[in-house]
């Protein structure tokens, strides 16, 4: 591993040594030891049986990449102290070839990312230290099991052979000598298989397996580093928005054994049930095994509790059968953990001959349902308060609660079952690779990814696909824990089925099925059935009604929603929304029996023929007022008028030509030539917004007419007032808004008359363009001005970055791997860019009407990231789609709560 030159100056603090009772760090600096090492170093204070080790801090890893992925050389002397001093503690000495002692290097960011980087376990063997740790140990056949598992690893992370050249080796040399399982190989067994991993390490034309324990240490030092700008590691951090520059620790760690026998087992533990968030120990062991073996899913592990095995029925033994003694002093150990961390925690253990070994805790990665479940109660049993509460949990991960889930009355052919790794339902058809899944659904496809087991490569396939299924594996596999991050629907283990991917089929017993297939998956249950089965519609109470309502006393921001039709509002309703926020009126006529007759009116050559449509179509957008102002009652309702180009209306195949030309009794080569000269070069920067609307008044004298008759109807249906507010869409100038202004007041006061009544109703306008922020001053500026604005932030985003959103995705994704963008600015908002303008806007706009009503109706409105922005620059309420409500009332209390920390 490449060195960097010293500083001149004074080397700074690199290395962090942990040990029960003495430690360098604190839980509170996982900024510089990542999460992992700062855990460590917290349970080594609090007394838990800790091995000792070293953390190497996040500041390396940066110059770790500023110098050409070389490492400084002042951290050699800071290591090598270190590891005296674990040598020390654990009474061997590395490198040794009588007394070796042996490492665990891991990777530790701040962020959690489970499987995305790289671990080596039993750093320090080599042909002879493998020979003292046979005779310390009185086990040959544990000593060259750990020796295989070592060059296998470092062959695949430092060297770079493909794991799956060892695996082939392993499977085939099982199969030629009639073993079933790797814990049936004895140390001649295995010295052959550690003679066909090196020959295999030098075939491949990569560096031999080295000898030297210093070289071994800091070329795994480096791949670790190194992992984090691996594709699955830079894939994961796009998906769950992780800085790159926050970069990785390396924690360094004396072994610890859990396949040294009967009496030795690894396992991974949950202190409450990461799925349902039940108050109960969840997890999984293995007897006589190492870490990896459990996360890995290759070999299927078993239950920690007796409860936990008898409602699985699983045969194997637990833990609590097994070990009872360790799984007593776990208990224990446990129950300390979520005591200091006042959270549920995830934790990985060994024991070895006996004894337990704490590996590491975190707050545990959980459902969206458990994270409800475990924050009320966490508030119920007096731990935390109700604010933290509403903190605990992510907004974004709501969304896994409006999954559908199976209909119990429906119909179904169960063809196997599994383990209910991730909850929700899904159907899709099969595909057996994650580059598949991703293509299918690009192109608009559902689709079931089925594996033998999931690896940290398969990340991409695994956000793709609408659920996944795997052969092998456990509910703490790869495959469970990421999807359960990811709010994906998962069932794991389901060892019935045989996947044969060279064929593209699964089969279960004599039933086949093959790429293509439609299945469903239950992950909730476990259960796979065969073809697509009806599903229900979630129903959102209980804890999630106790934290939402939490969360709405927390004060914040209103939340509204987008919503065009009568489906949309009641569904808003349904999920709290406090209004409709936008309601795009075009969204109306694109039904099939509406576009002609709008297609009619584009397409009309004269004010007589366009008012002779519009005429036809008054009535069909009246009645949908009539019935979102009834489903919405009282609560406000801004309706944007028509806004879009003309070009997402015309017609373009013949059929459709034939068919306005019949109706407009026009030969179809006028129509064509009138169709030509609608046409722009660049529509969205075109004749849309309030340019339509400026040429085409009679489309806002109708739209003006339809809202208000309709709001005088509904209001007499419900004995209310009905106040619509109606949108100006792109507005940049202040002569644009006053123009069509005019043509709505005046609309107004002709119903008034025609009616006897009094209307009640806001104007105000989109603000969607930079000129429209730089002069919202002007905007907003007298009785007359605006009553309120609305960002929409989807084009103001394009506007202000010169960057279509239709076409920015090859762009974006080459911007992302240089670091350019620090998110997608149409998915959370450019703070620093585009922010700047709505701040701007918001100020001007206040400054001439301090009671200007604000919000936001772009799909930023959703964004949890964004809504805090939106709080900090004054608005009064978001917009969303229907299903993103629940996700922006709780990311508006969340803001709410720290600002007021924050004051």
């Amino acid at each position: 591993m490449a060195l960097g030159h010293p500083s001149r100056e004074a080397t700074p603090k690199w290395v962090y040594y942990f040990a029960a009772g003495d430690s360098e760090g604190r839980a509170d600096m996982s900024d510089l030891l990542g999460g992992k090492g700062a855990n460590l170093a917290e349970m080594a204070n609090l007394g838990l049986p800790v091995p000792p080790g070293f953390t190497i801090t996040t500041e390396v890893c940066g110059l770790y990449y500023r110098n050409q992925r070389s490492l400084p050389e002042g951290l050699v002397p800071q290591v090598e102290r270190a590891l005296e001093r674990v040598g020390k503690e654990t009474g061997f000495s590395f490198g040794n070839e009588e007394n070796p002692l042996l490492v665990a290097v891991r990777s530790g960011g701040r962020a959690s990312m489970p499987g995305m980087m790289d671990t080596i376990l039993n750093l320090g063997l080599n042909d002879r230290t493998v020979q003292g740790l046979a005779r310390n140990s009185n086990d040959e056949r544990f000593a060259y099991d750990s020796y295989r598992r070592f060059i296998q690893m470092y062959g695949d992370v430092v060297l770079g052979v493909d794991h799956a050249v060892f695996e082939d080796i392993l499977d085939n040399f099982k199969n030629l000598n009639g073993f079933s399982f790797d814990t049936e190989l004895g140390a001649g067994e295995w010295r052959e298989v550690i003679a066909a991993y090196k020959g295999a390490i030098e075939d491949s034309g990569s560096a031999p397996f080295p000898q030297d324990t210093n070289e071994q240490l800091w070329g795994a030092i480096g791949a670790v580093f190194g992992s984090w700008q691996n594709n699955r590691a830079v894939t994961y951090r796009r998906l769950h928005a992780i800085p790159e520059s926050w970069g990785t620790a390396v924690n360094v760690q004396a072994m610890v054994f859990g396949n040294m026998g009967n009496t030795s087992a690894t396992g991974v533990a949950f202190t409450r049930n990461p799925s349902t968030g039940a108050n109960e120990i969840y997890g999984e062991y293995l007897i006589n095994a190492q870490g990896e073996d459990v996360v890995s899913g290759i070999r299927t592990p078993h239950t920690l509790t007796i409860k936990a095995r008898e409602e699985a029925e699983d045969p194997n033994p637990s833990l609590e059968d097994e070990l009872p003694g360790a799984f007593h002093e776990l208990k224990l150990i446990f129950g300390a953990l979520e005591s200091r961390y006042r959270d549920m925690q995830d934790i990985e253990f060994t024991i070895q001959n006996g004894k337990v070994w704490m590996l590491q805790t975190r707050s545990g990665k959980r459902t969206a349902e458990a994270a409800v479940k475990i924050a009320v109660d966490l508030a119920a049993e007096g731990v935390i308060r109700r604010d933290e509460a509403v903190l605990r949990v992510d907004p974004s991960s709501f969304t896994q609660l409006l999954h559908p889930t199976i209909d119990p009355s429906a119909e179904m052919e169960l063809l196997t079952s599994g383990l209910p790794a991730s909850p929700g339902a899904a159907s899709g058809e099969i595909v057996f690779s994650s580059d598949e899944a991703e293509r299918q659904k690009q192109q608009g496809r559902a689709v079931i990814l089925v594996r033998t087991e999931t690896s940290p490569e398969d990340i991409h396939g695994m956000h793709a696909a609408a659920g996944i299924l795997t052969a092998r594996g456990g509910m703490t596999s790869h495959a469970a824990v990421v999807a359960r991050g990811m709010g994906v629907p998962c069932v794991s283990g389901a060892g019935a089925i045989r996947i044969n991917e060279q064929a593209a089929t699964l089969s279960v017993g004599q039933r086949v099925l093959k790429a293509g297939d439609i299945v469903t998956i239950d992950g909730a249950t476990g259960r796979v059935y065969v073809g697509e089965v009806p599903m229900r519609q979630p129903q959102l109470s209980g804890d999630f009604a106790s934290l939402i309502a939490w969360a709405d006393a927390a004060g914040g921001l209103s939340v509204r929603a987008n919503a065009d039709t009568p489906k949309d509002a009641r569904q808003a309703r349904a999920f709290g929304a406090q209004g409709i926020g936008l309601c795009r009126t075009e969204h109306m006529f694109f039904d099939a029996e509406r576009i002609l007759t709008m297609r009619e009116m584009i397409c009309a050559t004269n004010e007589a023929g366009r008012k002779s449509a519009l005429a036809r179509i008054l009535p069909v957008q009246r009645a949908d007022f009539v019935e979102l102002f009834e489903i919405m009652g009282e609560l406000p309702v801004t309706i944007r008028l028509l806004d879009p180009p003309l070009h997402e209306f015309l017609p373009r195949q013949e059929r459709e030509l034939e068919a306005v030309a019949a109706q407009l009794k026009m030969p179809i080569d006028k129509l064509k030539a009138r169709v030509d000269e609608l046409s722009e070069f660049n529509p969205m920067l075109g004749l849309r917004g309030s340019r339509l609307a400026i040429r085409y008044p009679e489309i806002t004298e109708m739209q003006a007419r339809a809202i208000f008759e309709a709001a005088i109807e509904a209001g007499k249906r419900q004995g209310v007032t009905v106040e619509p507010e109606i949108m100006i869409p792109l507005v940049a100038y202040r002569r644009e808004y006053d123009i069509l202004a005019g043509v709505i007041r005046n609309t107004a006061d002709t119903i008034e008359k025609e009616a006897g009544v009094r209307l009640a109703y806001k104007l105000g306008t989109m603000i969607e363009l930079p000129r429209a922020c730089l002069r919202a001053g002007d905007l907003a500026d007298g009785e007359d001005g605006a009553d309120f604005f609305s960002f929409g932030t989807n084009d103001l985003t394009q506007t202000a970055l010169g960057l279509s959103r239709d076409d920015a995705a090859p762009i974006l994704s080459a911007y992302a791997t240089q670091g350019i963008y620090d998110a997608d600015p149409f998915a959370s908002i450019d703070q620093q860019g585009v922010g700047e303008l709505v701040r701007i806007g918001v100020e001007r706009g206040r400054e001439k009407k301090p009671t200007l009503k604000i919000g936001i109706c772009g799909e930023h409105g959703g964004d949890p990231d964004s809504i805090a922005f939106f709080h900090s620059a004054g608005f009064d309420y978001v917009s969303c789609s229907p299903f993103r409500v629940p996700v922006a009332r709780l990311a508006a209390a969340q803001a709410a709560i720290r600002a007021k920390l924050d004051a």
